[in-house]
């Protein structure tokens, strides 16, 4: 496996940012870019021109990732070649987040299931109930095949995400995937938060899928901002520094929920995967130590499955919250990351606004929120 990355900017245009490999043909390019850029549709296609058989996939982002830089404004760019793998794109329009399980395994099944061996997810990142979109992508998977991938994001803004469709072009209410062929290709997958529990667990008395309306019998908006003091104003964005630690039951890892919206009128929060009526949630606020060493856990943890091996890419997805919580220590999570998988591992990736991952090799998909999850791929010779 061969990468290249390229950056553009709308004062540069494109200009390579990673060592040169020669005569690359890549087969797939990922491409994550800010919502102004990716929505020109301009700078992909000229490089569509120059690689016409190429599959892209990516959209828009809350930040994109290099190396060990973080950037904002950009489109980065990152050419695979493969030796002896495969890949293939789907994708399924969404009109209604009630759709998501649905258009999970439609997706999916529009996969050649022969040789798949990993599927990565790019979704439209606000009309979408993240956790059904796992579910339905579950409900019709090979049990050997686990997917990975992200929610499109829109800086802090949450106005209009974007995701490529099979042309390479900007669309909207669209979830791509792409399925990864062959059976010298070795994927590893970790993802880890890294938050801290603060004040009591509340039980979930109302919820409808991915709206919350009353924790113990209380409206959910009124007692979430009595948490936020002055924070509250700005909701939802500032939702992103407070998300929920989400239990079903005490046998399950739980998982973390983020804001997407507010309603006023009756109360409710909007979030990015499901919030079962029965659960229950805790307020959880950044601790910046932990939060990068939840980034190098998830590397640890991907690095362990790949059998001793350097992988040669590392697709991280962070989350947005995450970003305006470390500021200007950001990239310290990215860094953390490039120290465990090393100079020879090419990083890419962006902030979004839900993650989709396994906790680990060993566990099942889920839609995750404020977490680091790294998709790592190694080609055998």
């Amino acid at each position: 496996m061969r990468t290249q990355q390229l950056k553009y900017t709308q004062q540069k245009g494109w200009e390579t940012v990673s060592k040169t490999e020669e005569n690359i043909n890549p087969q797939l390019i990922f491409a994550f870019g800010s919502s102004q850029l990716i929505a020109q549709n301009t700078p992909l296609a000229s490089l569509r021109n120059s690689y016409p058989n190429a599959v892209f996939v990516g959209g828009s982002s809350a930040g994109e990732i290099t190396d060990t830089l973080v950037l904002d404004d950009t489109i980065i760019a990152t050419l695979v070649e493969f030796k002896h793998s495969k890949v293939a794109y789907v994708s399924e329009t969404i009109n209604h987040a009630d759709e998501s399980f649905n258009v999970g395994s439609n997706l999916v099944k529009k996969l050649d299931k022969k040789d798949l061996v990993h599927v990565f997810i790019m979704s439209e990142g606000l009309n979408i109930n993240g956790s059904e979109l796992v579910r339905g992508v579950r409900d019709v998977m090979p049990e050997n095949v686990v997917a990975t991938g992200g929610l499109a994001g829109d800086g802090p803004h949450f106005k209009e995400t974007y995701i490529l469709n099979e042309n390479g072009e900007a669309s909207k209410n669209l979830v791509s995937a792409i399925g990864f062929y062959g059976t010298k290709l070795s994927v590893a997958y970790g993802s880890l938060g890294g938050w801290d529990n603060f004040g009591i667990e509340r039980l979930v008395t109302k919820s409808n899928k991915n709206i919350l309306f009353e924790l113990d019998g209380k409206p959910a908006l009124e007692l979430y901002k009595s948490f936020l003091g002055e924070y509250a104003k700005d909701l939802p964005s500032s939702g992103l520094l407070f998300p929920l630690n989400l239990r079903t039951n005490r046998n399950d890892e739980p998982v973390v929920r983020t804001i997407l919206g507010v309603n006023e009128e009756n109360q409710s929060l909007t979030f990015a995967g499901d919030i079962p009526e029965g659960s229950y949630v805790r307020l959880m606020k950044a601790n910046f130590d932990r939060l990068i060493d939840g980034a190098i856990g998830a590397a640890e943890s991907t690095l362990k499955n790949h059998g001793g091996n350097k992988p040669s890419l590392a697709i991280l997805i962070s989350c947005v919250g995450r970003k305006l919580v470390l500021k200007q220590m950001v990239e310290e999570e990215v860094e953390g990351v490039s120290d465990v998988l090393g100079k020879e591992t090419c990083l890419a990736g962006f902030y979004s606004y839900g993650e989709i991952s396994p906790f680990s090799n060993e566990s099942k998909c889920e839609l995750h929120n404020q977490t680091m999850t790294i998709s790592s791929f190694y080609e055998l010779d």
